[in-house]
């Protein structure tokens, strides 16, 4: 039986350039890039490159030192981002930080650990897969930090974030302003100029990269002004901002699978967009699919009719096809709707009937018929009259 992939939201398939890099990396510079001999300095320039391919495919082509740290994964440069800022900017108490209502995990547990330490959280809707201007409008004056996902990783709704940003600039001029891209990243084309963001979190592995590899992009006036304080500490690698020594094979393989997907990147968009619709166009007329305003090309969600979505899940997976009923970091927790879902605009039973299909540029028609067919069975067998 083939198999099917497509949970490429939870992570992606490494690309075979990226691990050739990985191991040429780990056969040849095996060196502590923090060590000041040849082999050292040889790692150290291979995480160099690595670097500029990143910060070039964000439309900077002139980095300043610092300008982009690498971290753990997504998680790690979320969590910096949101409690290094805080950190830094915390005066009085009570401080003020925007986040949305349907968040990943990695932003949301920050948000949560801010506000049990003092910090007002405001969480803006999201209904339909927009966020609320005007809410975001009234309620950012004072506010010290608004973080925002740029793709929702459950819904796929592409948020107009530059016009949020510029909304609290406009209430809150000293506000800093963080972008989650990690499921827009290589999607989506932006640059930081184009999205306006201080702050940028990115992740490897979902561009077929390594895991346990991440970034923050951090923009040059912030690292001046000290607005970002570490969250980890130790030896003051990455700039003193994020101890530790790096994960030199990662980070390069991290860079080429970039590099590989730049070369490419208004074809791979395309072809996951057409294959998006086609499935929309051909799902069961008994699924609805949760369609925001704007989308990403790689996410499609669906509410099957009163199949729970696990049933549904190890129904495809018993034919070959993976698909993901949620997030993939949340799915170790206690089982409760997706707050994503819910602030989309679902109901409970509703988001427990819901599953989540990702897309990859290799995805492919045949796949998405066997796809396509198989929920036409699970429906014809499963759904409760």
């Amino acid at each position: 039986m083939r198999e099917i992939y497509f949970d490429n939201s939870a992570t992606t398939k490494m690309s075979a350039r990226a691990i050739e890099k990985m191991t040429s990396v780990a056969r040849e510079c095996y060196g502590n890039p923090s060590s000041l001999h040849s082999v050292g300095l040889s790692a150290e320039r291979a995480i160099g490159e690595a670097r500029g391919i990143i910060l070039s495919s964000l439309g900077i082509l002139r980095p300043q030192r610092g300008e982009l740290v690498f971290t753990a994964g997504g998680t790690e440069a979320n969590n910096m981002a949101i409690i290094g800022t805080a950190l830094a900017k915390a005066r009085r108490g009570g401080e003020k930080i925007i986040i949305t209502e349907g968040e990943h995990s990695s932003v949301e547990e920050c948000a949560k650990y801010l506000e049990n330490k003092g910090f007002t959280i405001v969480r803006v809707p999201t209904r339909g897969g927009e966020l609320d201007i005007d809410f975001i409008r009234a309620n950012s004056k004072g506010a010290i930090l608004c973080s925002l996902m740029h793709v929702n990783n459950e819904t796929g709704a592409l948020y107009d974030v530059k016009t949020a940003f510029e909304v609290v600039k406009e209430q809150s001029p000293d506000c800093i302003t963080h972008m989650d891209a990690v499921q827009s990243y290589l999607k989506v084309k932006f640059t930081k100029k184009s999205v306006g963001a201080d702050l940028i979190s990115l992740s490897a592995h979902k561009v077929n990269g390594a895991k346990g590899v991440g970034a923050l992009y951090i923009a040059p006036e912030l690292l001046k002004a000290k607005k970002i304080t570490p969250v980890i500490l130790g030896g003051g690698q990455e700039f003193g901002l994020r101890s530790g020594t790096e994960n030199v094979y990662g980070i390069c393989a991290f860079g080429e699978a970039v590099r590989e997907h730049t070369e490419r990147l208004n074809d791979e968009i395309e072809t996951m967009r057409e294959l998006r619709e086609y499935i929309i166009s051909h799902l069961p007329s008994e699924i609805r699919a949760n369609l925001p305003k704007k989308s990403a090309p790689h996410i499609i969600n669906i509410t099957l009719p009163k199949i729970k979505s696990e049933t549904a899940l190890h129904a495809l997976s018993a034919r070959g096809i993976f698909v993901s009923s949620g997030s993939a970091c949340s799915s170790n927790s206690a089982h409760k709707a997706s707050r994503a879902l819910v602030a989309f605009g679902l109901t409970e039973n509703e988001a427990d009937s819901s599953l989540r299909i990702s897309l990859c540029p290799q995805s492919t028609k045949d796949e998405a018929d066997a796809l396509i067919e198989a929920l036409y069975e699970i429906i014809k067998q499963l759904a409760r009259k």
